[in-house]
């Protein structure tokens, strides 16, 4: 009862001073666009490993001892000499932000004809006039250093590597998402306006969640900086999951006003009526993405914690500003009013109730394997492959067509024991995926003693406390081949030199992700079932139909993500990570509408009257929320290029459309055939009880 009160008290006091209300939103909203721009993007996935992760510590050796960062691009030359690819270096080391270029001769005496240098070495750097030269663009500057390194290299040559990774993600990340939204946003105002009687209504919807999504994005300031993931999916994801609390707000309010003409009390008691969902949804959803926050793999808990200050705020800009805002210009939702435009599900609830039985069997048959199937998924743990249409996807295939596949790994092994050095170096090259390895005593030669030679020779492989061992290996930067090499790469460091060694590098890093993420996966989908299992069980005081509702959403995760492995598409983890949050949390709403319409509809008639009352009444409003969030994932999966982006978008779509289908279907035949469970394991039911 006090609650109610202070909704009430709360609703009163926003309708009053409707117009202060609307204002400060505005300038909340004008002051946080502003900001948006100066918000720091980090388009690099592996600054999002744990600190303490072994290959982020090898980072900060690194760093400390060499004073320089691995080396991040490759730039290829087609048909040049050896003194053409030594005047393409030299332009390289002019540009700005890059550093440490290395070629052919800085690992070999290039007055010895090249007839007598080692064969691997040679191949690693220069082969039937194709140059590959390293280098580091300066981290920060990636995109810039880029477009200049272009400019220089020309159409025909290539340049591939993290760096250019990066600088793609940059370039992508503005427009992609732009052009996403332009695509969006008619959609879904075509959706609202066949789901609602006027023309104006849809922008009321979008201008609260607008308004919430700005503000989000500029508060994001706060926080220090964003992944490319989240500021990529979460403005769209925001905008379609919370858009359901601006439709109940809305369509309590238009039913309110067909019994009080006066506008204020009528949003009065429309917000008094919607809160509960509201807040119920908003709940359900809220503590679905803090789930997201307990992942090591900080990348997941960056977007959880956006999507949940999201939330937070599109929670308040649907009961606190939609509600001003309506009640000032509700003339003009009464000016463009116009007939329904979207049929009526009338029919639905009785074949819904006549396939009962079949739809819980389907789904019994599908649900095991399908879990079996999601879980035997193969995975990529990075970025993924860029397409071949694109100017790095077609880059990486020519070099690999020259060079073939080379990722290196870095060892980084306590200096001054050069006996188990060069042992440690014997073993390492008669692994068969190692081609060559350039080091100390590879270059120079164990015999030359250290302390005689100038320091601008030894720099580069020797610092005060390591000796740097660079392994070509022939893999790709991933994958069951690539992880077994840096295994046992780990492996013959560690029977040296045990824990006194770092290893570093893509495939090293990605092979920590892999780690890390499996184990994140375990306490993501824990903490998710526990949180939304908890807020439905204090919703609806039951025991029972939490376990219905997140059977219901949980069997649409499984399915979704079994698709990969039924089509043998290789899955993003990322994605397969999140979805499997950002699904259930966001699609469990639909669970809890329709449950809602269905406990109140049983107090006043039989179970069987009452699921085919809410499947008729239900079907419509929830399917309008299902193609929102299903074309958002459809279009994020479309007009994205980056495959991460691309792969969470192809999961939201599919999963929006199976969980409708789920809610449906088998939510009602669960709870027709459990109805006398149901009953029993909720507290003050206060069901219809049928006279004999």
């Amino acid at each position: 009862m006090t609650g109610v009160l202070g909704v009430q008290k709360f609703t009163e006091i926003i309708t009053h001073y409707h117009k202060s209300v609307v204002l400060v939103f505005m300038a909340l909203t004008i002051l946080s666009a502003v900001m948006i721009p100066f918000v720091t993007v980090n388009y690099n996935i592996n600054d999002y490993l744990p600190e303490d992760s072994p290959s982020m510590v090898a980072v900060d050796v690194l760093e400390e001892e060499f004073g320089s960062p691995m080396q991040n691009a490759r730039v290829m030359i087609e048909d040049v000499s050896v003194q053409e690819a030594l005047t393409y270096k030299d332009r390289l080391e002019a540009i700005e932000g890059v550093s440490d270029v290395t070629w052919l001769d800085d690992v070999v005496d290039l007055r010895t004809p090249l007839e007598l240098v080692d064969e691997g070495m040679l191949e690693t750097y220069y082969q039937d006039r194709y140059a590959i030269i390293e280098m580091t663009i300066q981290e920060g500057e990636e995109l810039a250093i880029t477009d200049e390194i272009y400019e220089l290299i020309g159409e025909e040559n290539a340049l591939v590597g993290d760096a250019i990774d990066t600088a793609v993600s940059q370039q992508m990340a503005f427009t992609e998402t732009l052009f996403a939204a332009l695509l969006l946003v008619p959609i879904i105002i075509i959706i609202l306006i066949l789901s609602t009687t006027s023309w104006v209504e849809p922008l009321f919807f979008l201008t609260a969640i607008g308004v919430s999504v700005l503000i989000n994005l500029g508060t994001n300031i706060f926080i220090g900086e964003v992944s490319f993931v989240t500021n990529s999916v979460a403005p769209i994801l925001q905008l379609a999951v919370a858009l359901d609390y601006a439709i109940f707000l809305l369509h309590s309010f238009s039913d309110q006003r067909k019994t009080d003409s006066n506008p204020v009390t009528a949003m009065q008691k429309a917000v008094r009526q919607s809160f509960p969902a509201i807040a119920a949804s908003a709940a359900t959803t809220f503590f679905g993405f803090m789930a997201l926050a307990v992942m090591e793999f900080e990348i997941g808990a960056d977007l959880g914690l956006n999507l949940v200050k999201g939330i937070a705020l599109s929670f308040i800009s649907v009961v606190v500003f939609l509600p001003a805002l309506t009640v000032w210009l509700f003339k003009w939702i009464d000016k463009t009013q116009h007939k329904p435009m979207f049929p009526q599900f009338r029919n639905v609830g009785k074949r819904v109730v006549k396939v009962r039985y079949f739809s819980i069997v389907l789904v019994a048959l599908i649900i095991f394997p399908a879990y079996l199937a999601q879980q035997e998924t193969s995975f990529i743990y990075g970025i993924g492959e860029q397409p071949e249409d694109t100017r790095l996807g077609a880059d990486e295939v020519k070099v690999n067509e020259v060079f073939g596949q080379s990722t290196p790994i870095v060892l980084l092994v306590p200096r001054g024991d050069v006996p188990r050095e060069l042992s440690l170096e014997q073993d390492l090259l008669a692994i068969p995926e190692v081609d060559s390895i350039m080091s100390y005593n590879e270059l120079i030669g164990s015999m030359i003693p250290q302390e005689h030679l100038d320091e601008s020779m030894t720099e580069a492989f020797l610092s005060e406390n390591y000796s740097q061992l660079i392994l070509y290996t022939e893999t790709e930067s991933e994958g069951d081949e690539a992880f077994a090499v840096v295994e046992e790469v780990k492996s013959y460091a560690g029977a040296y030199y045990g824990d006194g060694f770092h290893a570093l590098g893509e495939s090293v890093s990605l092979y920590d992700i892999k780690d890390i993420v499996l184990d994140d996966n375990r306490a993501v989908n824990i903490m998710t079932v526990i949180a939304i299992g908890a807020v439905i069980m204090v919703t609806f005081r039951s025991l029972l139909l939490p376990v219905i509702l997140l059977v219901t959403i949980q069997s649409s995760v499984w399915i979704n993500l079994a698709v990969p492995y039924v089509t043998d598409t290789p899955l993003v983890y990322i994605g397969y990570l999140v979805v499997g949050t950002v699904q259930l949390a966001a699609t469990v709403d639909y669970a809890i509408l329709f449950t809602e319409n269905f406990m109140e509809n049983r107090k006043r008639m039989p179970a069987r009257a009452a699921i085919i009352d809410t499947v008729n009444n239900k079907t419509f409003s929830i399917s309008i929320s299902a193609a929102i969030l299903s074309s958002v994932g459809f279009i994020l999966f479309l007009t994205s290029t980056n495959p991460i982006i691309g792969s969470i978008g192809l999961l939201i779509g599919r999963g929006a459309l199976l969980a409708f289908l789920m809610v449906l279907f088998l939510l009602p035949a669960i709870l027709l055939v459990g109805d006398r469970l149901v009953e029993k394991l909720t507290y003050k039911t206060d069901f219809y009880k049928e006279r004999d």
